[in-house]
């Protein structure tokens, strides 16, 4: 199920919900089924890729070979 987020039109409280196409919502601050669905903004993870661990072989044994598999 995705997460979508929300607005309420009565007591603009903006929150998130993870609901099926055919739920019927209302706002868990006053209960008003009047909402406006917001635009959301994907979560991105931006930097260095993660550390390869101390356990992991060398490069040249393969990706996946050694049962350390970096993928």
């Amino acid at each position: 199920m995705p997460i979508f987020e929300y607005r309420c039109d009565r007591c603009d409280l903006e929150f998130e919900l993870l609901v099926r196409s055919d739920t019927l919502i209302a706002c868990p601050g006053c209960a008003s089924p009047d909402l406006n669905k917001l635009l959301s903004v994907p979560s991105v993870r931006s930097g260095t890729a993660l550390p390869i661990t101390t356990g992991c072989p060398p490069p040249d044994a393969g990706p996946c070979g050694t049962g350390c598999c970096r993928l």
